[in-house]
Formats: structure tokens, C-alpha cells, sequence
């Protein structure tokens, strides 16, 4: 993995520097805001710091294929400890060993010992940024003794263990989370810190993240924005979430086409969101009329097109939505986002992500992240189904409810941070 920093008047101008230099693959670690300090402080602007990094390339696993694969087993993690670990009384304010009973007295120490490291987790995650700062700026570190280094080991592995086990709480797979701890595991090897471990950990789960892919706007217009996914994920209010920034903030042209003509009600909720940002709207019954409906607003620069949602198992629409995504005219530019709920069990959302990948190709949105506090099936989507991640919603507020996909919000939540 090889990590740079980059500069720029504001945090957009930082990032392309670090992809014109690193590529596209360019993932941001850590952005940092520098004021400027001094007695002429007023006369300068603040800049923006951009950490990044670029992992080196895997080799591609077919998912289909890696679901047969049997899962390795962790040879060298174990939720349980692997030795007895003591911890020597204070010297003043603690019984005598032999007046506390035994059993008690390790129960005590054991509750001591977790509460510790579950706290020291939680300080090193509200710091992080200052440990990747400490880590890109130092070349070398002081060299420990023997002792220390076994010291060292021993409280990294443990630390090993509890992350193991809180990114299990947090229902990332088991295989995802071995990938994670080998990496995790060669850092322990060679005498690092805890917050060295938890800093490779963290920058691996941002790696595997990715880079947010959003709208982009090629200066052709118009462009064509098909929003498809299961029934009740939020797909028309996550479609109207995104018009209003466009419309709004960025004041572009928008359009709606609805071809969802299943529901009336999904009709109707369409319609008073195009009222409210007093924007065109059609809605579609086939292909010619698609084309039809976009060639009327050929100089508007976003066409947003609401599909019906339907069963992954019901194949006579998923033929309709494939040949209706599939006749769009060629001379339109298109993005096609998989809009699902963070609250869909893990299995079914490998068999969504499956039988659309077969109606067109994606980029993923997860909805309803206020409505569950686990957010493991984020990264095993992302990871099984290779589809960049762009935005997600939590509540029903139209614009307010929608970012882009915060990585770094995420993946402190995984770790067990707030």
C-alpha cells in the first residue's frame, strides 16, 4: 500500500491531485482542514491536507464461484485468550491476594481488563487522525527490548481478538473479516504498537471501501439516471433526495420519467416532489415512450427515471426492466444505481445483487442506516458484488437525509467507535 499527501486550496482541488498522481484508485484516508496561523493569518486562505492511499491489485474471484470455496478458518485468532494473562496488583488501595477469593479475583480483573481495552478503543478511534498523522510523518520509530517487544505482541494480539470480534457484532462475513486480520497480523509480527495495528486496520477497511462514485456531470446532455432496486428500500425519495441537490444547490435542469405504474401511490409521491422543485415529469409505459419523453427534454442536463420495484425472484419483470434500461438510446448517457436497505438480511441481499447485476450494471446506494446499528452487509455487498459505493440515506427528510457515502463515518462505526 503506498500512502501520499496532497494539498489544495479546497478539499476537491487535494483530491484530484492525489488521483492525477496515484490514479483512480486513489482512496482518501484523511481529509485535514490547515489554518493559517501567524500575525498575518488574515491575509491567507485555509488549505486542505488529503491523506491517500493505492493498494496494490488483487487478482479477480469470480463471487459465484468464491461462495463454493470453503471459508479459511483463522488459524491464529481465537476468541478466547491463548495464555493466562496476569495483571499485577496496585500498590496501595487493593486487598491482600490471599483475603480476596479466587474466583472472584479473576472475575473482577477480567471485567477490569475488558472495560480498559474497550475504552482505550474507543479514545484510539476519536484519534485517528492524529495516529496516521504520526505514522506518514515519523520514518522510524524507537527500537523496543526483548521484554517490551513480548509486552508488545501480547497486548496487540488481545487487541487482535476484540477487533476480531466487534467486526463480527457488526455482521461483516467471517471471510471478510480474516482478509482484514491477516493483514492486521503481519503488522503484529514485527513488534507494532496497538494503535499501529488498529491504524492498518483502519486504512484497510478504507481501501476496501473505495472511493465514493457519484453523478458526474460530462458536459453532455442529457443524462439519464435510472434508479432501480426491490420494493420499499426508498427508491422515489431517494431519487427526489438527489433532483433537489442538483436542482437546488447546483441549480442544473432536471427531469423525472416514472415507470413505475404498478403503484398509483408511487405515481403520486413522484408527481408532488416535481411540483415542489417545479420540474417536468412523465411517466413511461415502454421504451418508445422513454425515448419519446427524454427527447423533449433534451436540453435539460439530468433525467431521473424511478423504476417499479418488484420481487428479485419474479423474472417477467426483470425482463421488462432489463429491456427498458437496455432501449435506452445510444446517444444518451446513462448511470444506473441499486438502491438497497441496510436492514435486508445478508442472503437476500446476495441474491438482489445477483439478479440485477444480470438487468444492467450498477453503483450501489444503502438506505435506512437510522434504522439498524449494524452495518457489516455494507462492506460484504461492496466487496461480493465489486460495484462502487456512492450515497446513503438515513430518514425520510427530502433534501436533508442523503450524503455521499461517508467511508470514514462507516468504518470508526465498524470498529466499534460512535
Amino acid at each position: 500500500m503506498t500512502i501520499n499527501k496532497y494539498q489544495g486550496r479546497t478539499k476537491d482541488e487535494a483530491v484530484e491531485k492525489a488521483k492525477q498522481e496515484m490514479g483512480s484508485d486513489a482512496v482518501v484516508l484523511n481529509v485535514k482542514e490547515i489554518r493559517p496561523k501567524g500575525m498575518f493569518r488574515i491575509f491567507k486562505g485555509t488549505t486542505y491536507e488529503v491523506t491517500a492511499a493505492v493498494d496494490e491489485k488483487e487478482p479477480f474471484v469470480n463471487p459465484l464461484t468464491a461462495l463454493n470455496i470453503p471459508q479459511k478458518t483463522h488459524e491464529s485468532i481465537s476468541l478466547a485468550a491463548d495464555e493466562k494473562i496476569t495483571i499485577p496488583a496496585a500498590k496501595s488501595g487493593m486487598p491482600e491476594e490471599e483475603n480476596v477469593p479466587k474466583q472472584g479475583r479473576n472475575d473482577q480483573m477480567t471485567e477490569e481488563r475488558n472495560l480498559s481495552t474497550n475504552e482505550g478503543l474507543e479514545k484510539r478511534l476519536e484519534s485517528l487522525s492524529q495516529i496516521l498523522e504520526k505514522q506518514l510523518s515519523s520514518e522510524e520509530n524507537a527500537r523496543e527490548t526483548k521484554t517490551e517487544a513480548q509486552t508488545a505482541n501480547r497486548e496487540g494480539l488481545q487487541f487482535i481478538k476484540m477487533l476480531y470480534r466487534i467486526m463480527l457484532e457488526n455482521d461483516v462475513n467471517e471471510k471478510y473479516v480474516n482478509q482484514i486480520m491477516d493483514e492486521a497480523e503481519k503488522v503484529l509480527h514485527s513488534g507494532s504498537s496497538v494503535d499501529s495495528i488498529l491504524s492498518n486496520v483502519y486504512q484497510k477497511l478504507i481501501l476496501k471501501f473505495g472511493q465514493p462514485d457519484t453523478i458526474v456531470l460530462s458536459g453532455k446532455k442529457p443524462r439519464i439516471v435510472f434508479f432501480i432496486g426491490p420494493t420499499g428500500v426508498g427508491k422515489t425519495t431517494t431519487l427526489a433526495k438527489i433532483a433537489s441537490r442538483y436542482k437546488v444547490e447546483k441549480e442544473k435542469k432536471v427531469a423525472f420519467l416514472t415507470a413505475d405504474t404498478y403503484r398509483i401511490a408511487a405515481t403520486e409521491q413522484l408527481r408532488v416532489y416535481a411540483n415542489i422543485l417545479d420540474v417536468p415529469m412523465s411517466i413511461i409505459y415502454s421504451v418508445d415512450e422513454m425515448n419519446a419523453a427524454i427527447e423533449r427534454v433534451s436540453d435539460y442536463d439530468l433525467v431521473f427515471v424511478d423504476t417499479a420495484g418488484f420481487s428479485h425472484r419474479n423474472e417477467g419483470q426483470c425482463e421488462d426492466m432489463k429491456k427498458l434500461i437496455g432501449g435506452l438510446s445510444e446517444e444518451y448517457e446513462k448511470e444506473v444505481y441499486l438502491v438497497l436497505s441496510a436492514t435486508t438480511k445478508y442472503r437476500d441481499l446476495l441474491e438482489i445483487v445477483d439478479i440485477y447485476r444480470e438487468i444492467a450494471e450498477y453503483k450501489l446506494i444503502f438506505t435506512k442506516l437510522d434504522e439498524t446499528t449494524t452495518y457489516g452487509n455494507i462492506l460484504n455487498i461492496r466487496l461480493y458484488s465489486g460495484a462502487a459505493l456512492s450515497y446513503m440515506t438515513a430518514g425520510q427528510n427530502v433534501p436533508e437525509d442523503i450524503e455521499v457515502f461517508d467511508t470514514q463515518k462507516i468504518v470508526k462505526q465498524l470498529l466499534g467507535g460512535r
